[in-house]
């Protein structure tokens, strides 16, 4: 017994002799950027940890958006949540219904003494994160919207002269990329729930569901399958067949297609602006989003995409206290205007923007500034402010299912919007009861 005590007393003393006199707080944040964004990301924790001894922020690449999403709430679940989580846009409502497993951001803030007011943020993103008193639950990160990526040098040599505004432009300047090399892929998108449900829903100033999308009621019921919508995923069917149109995918592991010059015309975030730059060894730009000239009032405006940063709950106050410190910190004017222009997501704040725009970075670089274009359009809509479904995650799944039945010939485009909706309507309905 004595044999054990002075061995537990020599390593208690050496112990307490290697520990620092105030050891450093550590806060996990896991997320899901990939390529370019990454490294931002890793670059933006280490200028932290540099600028303060007290907190370490430690990022960790859990997978794609609903794999990251999934994987908090496990840990939560067990116990073992990181304190800052990333969710995409569409897990808002499922984050805002999981009552105790955050910490509201306006709540955080507040509680730590932190400067925070939500009229410096652009009210187009601050609204979609907020409750309808304005309360901001979650923090604006990677705010983007969807994009037409464009191959200059592919168009240019398939002799289509101007970048095309609308669908049916779209469809001809992909037939004449594929007479002119592109056997496989005229024209393509990431995210095909994202691109041909929701944001050309928003576009068209059409619904998507009752409610305002969701975002004045859980009771939402979606709405589609408008003949708008069956005519659009019509014309994807009848390009597929022969690789006008070809299918990119669920999610965005289909994006090096445009970077690679397979794809020249491409729907995706514009997000992929970092990623674009370092792989694309030719002259692209962006463009707005393609829209039908016979849909009144088209082009619409857009709706954000992107994450923004959640706040885990059952953490300790010293904890809080460093994420409340690592946001405003990310809030500063000049990083955001500086992660902005590195990355391609929108500036989260005003004056972030504001400053963009006065140093002429947009006369050099007019391709970080289509999302900002797309968003402000003109005034939002009940149809077009965004969106707020429950089990967005899986609804999407549903979603892409039917669309990928109809595009492999096995359903027509009515069956398969008729059957997303109804599908979609009964994930919602079994959301609202635990919702409430």
């Amino acid at each position: 017994m004595l044999r054990h005590f002075g061995l537990a007393t020599t390593l208690a003393a050496t112990l307490a002799f290697a520990s620092p006199a105030h050891a450093v707080t550590e806060l996990q944040w896991w997320h899901a950027m990939t390529g370019g964004n990454n490294d931002i990301v890793n670059k933006l924790a280490e200028e932290f940890n540099a600028s303060q001894s007290e907190y370490k922020v430690i990022p960790s690449f859990k997978g794609g958006y609903a794999d990251t999403m999934n994987a908090g709430i496990a840990a939560f679940r067990a116990g073992n949540a990181p304190h800052i989580i990333q969710v995409f846009e569409v897990g808002t409502a499922t984050m805002m219904s999981a009552t105790g497993a955050i910490k509201p951001v306006y709540q955080l803030m507040k509680e730590a003494g932190e400067p925070f007011d939500p009229k410096a943020y652009l009210p187009a993103i601050t609204g979609y994160y907020s409750t309808s008193k304005g309360e901001m639950l979650s923090f604006p990160f990677n705010s983007s919207s969807m994009v037409m990526w464009i191959n200059k040098d592919e168009l240019k040599k398939a002799g289509v002269a101007e970048i095309p505004k609308t669908w049916p432009e779209v469809f001809a300047a992909a037939k004449k990329l594929k007479a002119a090399g592109h056997n496989t892929c005229g024209f393509s998108n990431a995210w095909a729930t994202w691109a041909h449900i929701e944001q050309f829903s928003a576009w068209h100033n059409v619904p998507i569901g009752t409610k305002a999308n969701g975002l004045d009621g859980f009771d939402t019921v979606l709405t589609f399958n408008t003949p708008l919508h069956v005519k659009h995923l019509q014309n994807l069917i009848d390009l597929q067949k022969d690789k006008t149109y070809d299918y990119g995918g669920r999610a965005n592991a289909s994006e090096g297609r445009f970077a690679s010059g397979e794809c020249a015309i491409f729907l995706t975030s514009s997000g992929y602006y970092a990623t674009a730059k370092g792989t694309a060894k030719f002259d692209f730009t962006s463009a707005p989003m393609p829209y039908y000239p016979d849909v009144p009032g088209a082009p619409q405006n857009s709706i954000i995409g992107g994450a923004s940063l959640w706040v885990m709950g059952g953490k300790k106050p010293e904890e809080y206290k460093g994420v409340a410190k690592f946001f405003a910190f990310l809030s500063d004017t000049n990083r955001q205007a500086k992660l902005h222009q590195e990355s391609g997501y929108l500036p989260i704040t005003k004056a972030a923007y504001e400053k963009t725009v006065k140093d002429g970075f947009y006369e050099k670089n007019p391709t970080l500034q289509t999302p900002l274009k797309e968003l402000t359009n003109k005034e939002p809509t009940e149809n077009s402010r965004g969106l707020r479904f429950g089990n967005m995650v899986q609804m999407r799944d549903v979603w892409a299912e039917e669309m990928e039945a109809a595009l492999a010939g096995q359903k027509t485009a009515k069956e398969a919007l008729d059957a997303a909706v109804a599908r979609g309507n009964a994930i919602l309905r079994s959301f609202e009861k635990t919702a409430k």
